[in-house]
């Protein structure tokens, strides 16, 4: 019996990276992808979460629930204030986009670095990983390093600059236990960060697939 996973993007390009995680990691598993792409323009034109923000997010959440869902993955790295919201409402299991890559990382070390490339997210981000460490009794530190451009590459269809940008963004955490490929869209940087850094490399679709087959089966 195969288990039905929605997925909810907020940008187009993260779509493909998910395909692709869990090709690898779980092909057994259905999955449905719900795609509003006007979340992402609309939280960068509004700054942070307004209401209508999470309300949509919330709202999404219970129309993959209607539609079958065993359990609901969120793709877009900024929204995790609204996706909390989401879990409350909606009895599935709901997974943010960062939340098992950063379980795995507070196994890795003290030292952690974050390459993003969607500007909006680092906050939330950086916020998520914070409170998550702080429950766990855990002060890692953590160095965020935003590519500005590297997004913008993989939207106009340059995957081979987008991980190019990622890759010399990455010589910035050398010194770290662990890198973490914040958005879902970068694991398809995976392999070119990899071959700059000694640490270890963890990226978010791949990690949230591993997690959310050990919840299901």
């Amino acid at each position: 019996m195969s288990h039905r996973i929605v997925l909810v993007h907020a940008t187009p390009v993260s779509v493909e990276p998910t395909r692709i995680a869990f090709r690898m990691g779980w092909p057994e598993a259905e999955t449905v992808n719900l795609l509003d792409d006007s979340l992402s323009l609309d939280l960068q034109q509004a700054g942070s979460q307004t209401p209508e923000i999470v309300s949509r997010i919330v709202r999404l959440a219970r129309y993959g629930r209607d539609i079958g869902a065993k359990a609901i993955l969120f793709t877009c790295s900024a929204f995790g204030e609204a996706i909390e919201q989401a879990k409350a409402t909606v009895d599935l299991p709901i997974l943010k986009p960062n939340e098992a890559m950063f379980e795995e990382a507070m196994t890795a070390g003290s030292q952690m670095g974050l390459l993003a490339t969607f500007g909006p997210s680092v906050p939330s981000l950086e916020a998520e990983f914070h409170e998550m460490a702080r429950q766990r009794g855990k002060a890692p530190k953590l160095k965020p390093v935003l590519v500005p451009n590297a997004m913008e590459a993989l939207r106009a269809g340059d995957v081979r600059a987008h991980n190019h940008l990622l890759a010399t963004a990455a010589a910035e955490l050398t010194e770290c236990d662990a890198v973490m490929l914040a958005q879902f869209s970068t694991s398809l940087a995976f392999e070119e960060v990899r071959r700059v850094l000694s640490a270890r490399v963890l990226t978010s679709p791949h990690s949230a697939v591993i997690k959310l087959k050990s919840i299901l089966q």
